[in-house]
Formats: structure tokens, C-alpha cells, sequence
């Protein structure tokens, strides 16, 4: 089934479904434990799927793979280079390089590697059982220990299955002594003795 649709409407159907999907990638990415799944390049996607649906750039394979090799093209420039005026460069460089190769350019995507320097994407996540996590009106955190106390911590979980989660190891989460048993008895700052 065709529909034409007159040209007029056009920009407002199009204005509506870019919010609608746009919108939803926010849901839930703020309002649910699914992870972050919004990116600042997305909206240049939508834009190029809902008016240019027919070009190449559109199509799902170089949607998926462009902006994955975008990601990842910033997060190994990140880890192993760091930020600078040069890799800011080059990670960009390297990104529409590989497009071109691996035949999946998609604009928006030559943005990812921006988008993982500037906002220090990394490798880094510790995984961790979920049954640590305390979740308090879809507010989520942890209890570590430290010196004989308890202390809570609010986190930003990624699930991986049913018994295990991972987050963003930026503040060294590793050398946490994470709590795992009995901590919805406790309280912030609560002394506790540390029993293996």
C-alpha cells in the first residue's frame, strides 16, 4: 500500500516523527535502567532517514555500522591517545577512512569519535552482581564499605542479564569494597564491621 502524501504536510509528519523517535531514544535513556541510547548525532540520522530515505546514508546497514565504528574508532582514540587538537583530528579522519572501506559512510556517524573524546567514553565499565543494587523509585545505588562504614553511592546501572550490571568505572569503582548481602538494612554512613 502507497500513500502520498501532499507536500505541504511533508515537513510537519516528518517534524512529528523525528520528535516521536527522538523522544522515545530519551525515554529510555532517562527514565528506564536500559542503558543510554541517545546520542548527539542521532538527530542528524533521523533527519536523514525521515526526508533522505532513499539515499544510501539511509539505509540501516550504514546507520547501524557507521555510527558503531564511529563509537568505537572514539573510544580506542580515548583509551589509548587521550583528548588533543591532533586526535580530535584524526579520530574523525580515521572514521570516514574506514567508511569508505568497509562501504558504510553515514554523515552523522563521523561525529561519534567527537562525541566519545569529549565526553570520555571509555572501556572502562566494572561489572558487578546486580543483587548489590538498591533501587529506590527507579533511583539506583550501591552500599560500599570504607573504615568501618557504609556509605551509599547513587549509580547509573547498565543490565547486562538478570545477575550481573555494569557502570562506568570513572571513579575507580574497583578499588570499592561493594557490599552484597544485608545492605538494605543499612543506612549512609552507618559503622559496620567488615565480615568475609
Amino acid at each position: 500500500i502507497y500513500m502520498k502524501i501532499p507536500k505541504k504536510l511533508e515537513p510537519l509528519i516528518a517534524g512529528f516523527a523525528a520528535s516521536i523517535i527522538i523522544g522515545v531514544l530519551s525515554f529510555l535513556s532517562f527514565e528506564t535502567s536500559t542503558g543510554f541510547w541517545l546520542m548527539f548525532s542521532f538527530g542528524s540520522t533521523t533527519l536523514i532517514v525521515l526526508i533522505f530515505y532513499e539515499s544510501e546514508f539511509a539505509q540501516p546497514t550504514n546507520i547501524f555500522f557507521g555510527h558503531l565504528l564511529g563509537i568505537i574508532v572514539g573510544i580506542l582514540f580515548n583509551e589509548f591517545l587521550g583528548i588533543s587538537f591532533i586526535t580530535l583530528g584524526l579520530s574523525v579522519g580515521t572514521t570516514v577512512t574506514l567508511m569508505m572501506y568497509l562501504k558504510i559512510i553515514h554523515p552523522p556517524a563521523a561525529a561519534n569519535p567527537l562525541i566519545a573524546l569529549f565526553a570520555y567514553v571509555s572501556l572502562n565499565y566494572i561489572i558487578f552482581p546486580s543483587k548489590a543494587i538498591i533501587n529506590e523509585n527507579d533511583t539506583f545505588y550501591i552500599f560500599y564499605y570504607d573504615n568501618g562504614y557504609a556509605f551509599k553511592k547513587v549509580i547509573n546501572p547498565v543490565w547486562i542479564d538478570e545477575e550481573q550490571c555494569a557502570i562506568l568505572n570513572s571513579e575507580d569503582y574497583s578499588e570499592l569494597k561493594i557490599i552484597y548481602e544485608g545492605q538494605s538494612t543499612l543506612e549512609d554512613n552507618q559503622p559496620v564491621e567488615l565480615v568475609n
